[in-house]
């Protein structure tokens, strides 16, 4: 397996449509994204932290979104690593840790500017993007501003504030979660001067939010969580009915591994 050739990371974000990057949170559901045909897959410290048994934002995904990296680092795909807060105060030591997942090629990054659902300092963030540039140039810096998302400071101007401090810092790309609102996504869009990362809206296609100037579209933690909904509800079916829903067949999931397995050290 190589790596796609024909856009960077930072390219996929300046195509007609918005990059829609699904978040995967183990080598299956990755493998399922790639062979879909995207070509960059993201990861959901939420997902990554339920398999663990762990409440997500806790810091508790440290090892295991490094494990994670390791193991995606043979897919055909950029991969973008949603690291929580950095999982430190200290901006070398975010650093440090962003430089561990640039090792196994990791191309992307998602910082939050909160930590324990409180934000954080927007000039302390600003020193872990300008931390993280400095050791890691290459690595495409999302910032999330979780303003929206925590209801916090959730005002254009303390969102646009927070975003340019992150901009001149070195961020690539500005991601506002919980930012809904078509006149607040166009306005937020027109100011920011990177890509602009929302979640999923339900009712509004790529090319809608790209009319609203959105230019990268994340699946986040919903992926991981329909997937648990439709584990319970086959079942619930079996258990009932004995309907047994239309699934991926097993040779093909079984060959998928096999390939990757193959391409293993």
């Amino acid at each position: 397996m190589t790596k796609p050739a024909s856009l960077t990371f930072r390219e996929l974000h300046d195509q007609d449509g918005p990059l829609v990057l699904p978040n995967a949170w183990d080598v299956p559901s990755a493998l399922a994204f790639a062979a879909a045909g995207f070509e960059a897959v993201g990861t959901t410290s939420f997902g990554v932290a339920s398999v663990l048994g762990r409440p997500d934002g806790g810091r508790s995904t440290r090892d295991a979104n490094l494990a994670l990296a390791r193991a995606l680092a043979p897919l055909p795909v950029h991969v973008s690593v949603d690291i929580e807060d950095g999982y430190s105060d200290d901006p070398d030591e975010v650093a440090a840790y962003v430089s561990a997942l640039a090792a196994v090629d990791v191309t992307g990054v998602n910082i939050e500017d909160s930590t324990a659902e409180t934000l954080i300092d927007p000039a302390a963030y600003a020193e872990k993007v300008a931390a993280v540039k400095r050791r890691c140039p290459e690595v495409f810096i999302n910032a999330r501003v979780d303003t929206y998302w925590l209801d916090q400071d959730a005002t254009v101007a303390a969102t646009l504030d927070r975003a340019a401090r992150y901009v001149e810092a070195g961020a690539e790309g500005v991601f506002v979660p919980g930012a809904l609102d078509h006149a607040l996504l166009r306005e937020l869009a027109a100011a920011i001067p990177v890509p602009l990362n929302v979640l999923a809206i339900p009712g509004l296609s790529p090319a809608e939010l790209a009319e609203l100037g959105v230019r990268r579209v994340s699946t986040g933690s919903l992926s991981y969580r329909a997937a648990i909904h439709a584990a319970v509800a086959v079942a619930e079916g079996v258990r009932g009915t004995g309907t047994v829903p239309e699934a991926t067949p097993y040779p093909e999931l079984q060959a998928r591994l096999a390939e990757y397995a193959a391409g293993l050290p």
